[in-house]
């Protein structure tokens, strides 16, 4: 069998893009140079090695390159470790700020006020969680897929773990291993090596003597030995992943918001808690622990802890509804930086086809019956003792087995490029490419159909067949020969990939795909994956210079680009970052680890390298591309729900850094207590908010969340905080009522105007939010009607003249809350319709 030709080989990506032009795919196999060994120094100096391949190194010899340090022992991938992981989620500035709030509480002697604290254990258990069981399914992942290698050392084959290869071990190669460590061939028969995860390449090349191999490709067919040249940090595959080595968490526009609302607060709180802290002491001249209480009250209340863990909540949910549909997602933001990407890089061996060939057609040629032509290549294909990349796919097509009885055999070989069977009672056939089998017949007609089918983007080979009888060999002259068939070829596409990309273009998601193979095979498959400009496909090798504005412009202009090298995959990437673009990579590949590092959202195949699936935030655990629309609907109910709740978080902060300031200043005693903030932020805020940001919503991400939360929390915040400030004044008018019994008619009118708050934010109401909203309008009531809950929130009774007083604020408050947000949202869309594109 013959494989068609493709592609250069991952040793011409180590010296860079070739300035050849190529003029479209051809058929045959691709034959390695026999150059010698791959360029570059090998690791460290060492004596003359043994090269004969039957005997490899001797004991003594492995030995010595053990003590001078020259294993194969290959750095580990850049994940974090579990203390990093949880430094990152427990140390963080909103729990340290909670934490010391808390403590002082605590140090105040009221530990009852302090139950705000058990935000920051929620917090950290969930960050900390996610985080350890991503790390957790990529570690069993790489212990699965671990490669092992057959080393031969004193004449005898042992098999080894890769770290224990040594420099200038013999290693033998046979379908189905992967290469572990770089070097060169020493034997070979029929030696076929798959570089795609390291090139992008799809066809397999054909290995000669002293042709240069590298680690992470793997033997597709033959069999054969080589010299380890390189080891461990040395070998291509590892220098690669080393580009990507630091760890870095996901940028994500959410958090980032969230992070920059607690920045702000952390500048303000310092000097309000003093102004707050010093009035209640010095000017009010209460006791220590009641001036801090009080001021923690009205700090804890700045602080929106619960937003913090919301989103967390939030993000964790989605991601075991990913984890169902086999979506590893490595960082709880990933899932929202997916949503909001404009652009999607995607990697065509592996993620849009499955590595794989199949059979697209069989074209009979001058009346020959089609049952003929397909017995002979069942026959072919099941009876090939070697079978490579075409037969598996002619096996595939044709499944019935054959009973047909061999009698002789020429295995294919990268200079004939095709292979031949005798069969008794049922002829002589030769099956390659036409130009080498059908030599100076492979003109005219036929030269224009196979020429047509190529810039297709399709394989062509030729079946033919003579009178001669073929020997049992290697050795053999083609006959004369007539054409009896055309068999195209295709790339699998896979079977979720054309939906998948349709679903991105129909929500404005500009998809690109960027390959190391060829760019006209590239382009037909965009074009059977349903992918609009497949025709405009670029040659990467015929690109502008990386750092050039040029360079960008072509990026942008076009969708195909073939012959990509690693670090065009990057440049490509951040070119379209630096225009302004959210940009997502998909790949499986060690020459997809730069980009997908790089890229604002990294999603890899678990089919694919450890590399990758190290950096990648997202792991597709069946390698199933068409688990991201699921991802991006997650994201955006994450982002538009916490949009939706976010402003009931910043009214909380607004309304208690307006009582703060009113009561430092004023030297006025604060309204509310810490435990009192807890309860309204439990049934105005928090349950509610829970229930509202688990629901469905693929609504389109817009820009400017920050502007529109603080829009229309400030005036709802600014509302609640006059209002509960003027009752607990008001309240005291009566010298009957003192603050204590005022402080519960403040919690009343806070929590009323908070409930309407919530009903305006609900908006529209279906059914689960109008159950939801009576059903903390109850509960909050029943703190107020239930003995145990007015012992529990410190609310004793008060006059019945002040509960009426309550009812009547609250009343009023709606029309206000109404108009604050009417004038919030014209302020927004005039801001909207006067900024530049």
């Amino acid at each position: 069998m013959t494989e068609p030709k493709s592609s250069a080989s991952a040793a011409d990506h180590l010296a860079g893009p070739t300035t050849e032009p190529h003029t479209g795919p051809t058929t045959g196999p691709h034959t390695e140079p026999t150059t010698g060994p791959t360029t570059g120094p090998t690791t460290g100096p060492h004596t003359e090695p043994h090269t004969d391949p039957q005997i490899g190194l001797t004991a003594a010899e492995v030995a010595d390159r053990v003590t001078r340090g020259l294993t194969n022992a290959v750095p580990t991938a850049p994940t974090r470790t579990v203390g990093q992981i949880v430094r990152g989620n427990v140390l963080t500035p909103i729990n340290l700020v909670v934490g010391v709030l808390a403590a002082l509480v605590i140090a105040a002697g009221s530990p009852k006020d302090a139950l705000f604290g058990g935000v920051i254990v929620a917090n950290s258990v969930i960050g900390v969680y996610q985080e350890l069981r991503a790390k957790k399914v990529l570690d069993q992942l790489s212990v699965i897929s671990a490669p092992r290698a057959r080393a031969v050392r004193d004449g005898v084959v042992h098999e080894l773990r890769v770290h224990e290869l040594v420099l200038d071990d013999v290693v033998e190669l046979r379908a189905g291993a992967q290469v572990v460590a770089d070097g060169v061939i020493l034997t070979h028969d029929n030696l076929e090596i798959d570089e795609s995860l390291l090139t992008g390449e799809a066809d397999p090349v054909v290995k000669a003597d002293s042709a240069p191999v590298l680690s992470g490709s793997a033997v597709v067919a033959g069999t054969g030995r080589m010299l380890v040249t390189k080891v461990g940090a040395e070998n291509y595959a590892a220098k690669l992943a080393e580009e990507a080595r630091r760890f870095t968490l996901v940028n994500s526009p959410l958090r980032n918001d969230v992070n920059r609302i607690v920045s702000w607060i952390g500048w303000i709180i310092i000097p309000v808690g003093v102004l707050l802290a010093s009035s209640q002491f010095y000017r009010r001249h209460e006791s220590w622990q009641q001036s801090i209480i009080s001021t923690v009250a009205g700090l804890v209340g700045m602080v929106p802890e619960g937003l913090v863990l919301l989103t967390s909540v939030a993000f964790a949910v989605g991601v075991v509804h990913l984890a169902k549909r086999r979506c590893l997602v490595q960082e709880l933001p990933a899932i929202e930086v997916l949503a909001r990407v404009d652009v999607l890089c995607a990697d065509k061996t592996g993620t849009i086809t499955e590595g794989a060939l199949e059979v697209a057609e069989v074209q009979t040629l001058d009346g020959v019956e089609t049952s003929t032509v397909e017995k002979v290549l069942t026959a072919m294909a099941h009876l090939d003792p070697d079978p490579n990349a075409t037969s598996i796919a002619l096996r595939a097509h044709f499944a019935q087995s054959s009973d047909w009885t061999v009698t002789g055999r020429v295995p294919f070989s990268s200079a004939r490029k095709w292979s031949a069977m005798s069969f008794a009672d049922h002829g002589n056939w030769v099956f390659g490419a036409p130009e080498n089998v059908l030599t100076t017949a492979y003109a005219g007609d036929m030269k224009d159909r196979v020429e047509t089918h190529a810039a297709d983007g399709q394989r062509v080979l030729v079946l033919a067949t003579t009178n001669s009888v073929f020997a049992q060999g290697n050795d053999a002259e083609l006959p004369d020969l007539e054409a009896v068939a055309l068999v195209l070829l295709e790339d699998i596409v896979r079977a979720d990939a054309p939906e998948t990309l349709r679903y991105f273009a129909d929500q404005g998601v500009i998809v690109k795909v960027i390959s190391g193979d060829n760019n006209v095979t590239v382009g037909a498959v965009a074009r059977r994956a349903g992918l609009d400009g497949w025709a405009d496909n670029v040659n990467a090798t015929t690109l502008p210079p990386e750092d050039s504005e040029e360079f960008a412009d072509a990026v942008l202009a076009s969708t195909v680009f073939g012959r990509v090298t690693p670090h065009q995959k990057r440049a490509m990437v951040q070119a379209l970052q630096r225009r302004g673009h959210v940009v997502a990579m998909t790949g499986d590949g060690v020459n997809d680890v730069l980009a997908l590092k790089d890229a604002d959202c990294g999603v890899a195949m678990a089919s694919g390298s450890e590399a990758t699936r190290a950096v990648a935030q997202l792991v597709l655990l069946d390698s199933n591309f068409s688990a991201l629309p699921q991802v991006v609907a997650e994201g955006r109910r994450v982002i538009n729900n916490i949009e939706r709740v976010a402003s009931l978080f910043l009214a909380k902060t607004t309304y208690s850094v307006i009582l703060s300031l009113l009561t430092g200043v004023f030297a006025l005693a604060y309204p509310l207590r810490p435990i009192h903030l807890s309860i309204l932020s439990w049934f105005t805020i928090g349950v509610p908010a829970f229930f509202l940001a688990l629901e469905p919503n693929d609504h389109l991400v817009k820009p400017d969340f920050l502007r529109r939360v603080l829009g229309r929390a400030v005036p709802a915040g600014a509302v609640i905080a006059l209002a509960t400030m003027g009752v607990f004044a008001l309240a005291q008018l009566d010298t009957t009522i003192d603050a204590d019994h005022a402080r519960t008619v403040a919690v009343l009118v806070a929590g009323g105007v908070a409930l309407m708050n919530l009903l305006r934010v609900a908006q529209p109401l279906n059914m689960l939010r109008r159950v939801l909203i009576v059903t903390m309008i109850v509960l909050f009531g029943l703190a107020f009607a239930v003995p145990f809950g007015r012992r529990l929130f410190e609310l004793p009774r008060t006059a019945s003249w002040a509960y009426g007083l309550a009812a009547a604020t609250v009343a009023l408050a709606w029309p206000m809350l109404v108009a604050g947000s009417r004038l919030s949202e014209q302020w927004h869309r005039k801001r909207s319709s006067t900024s530049p594109e």
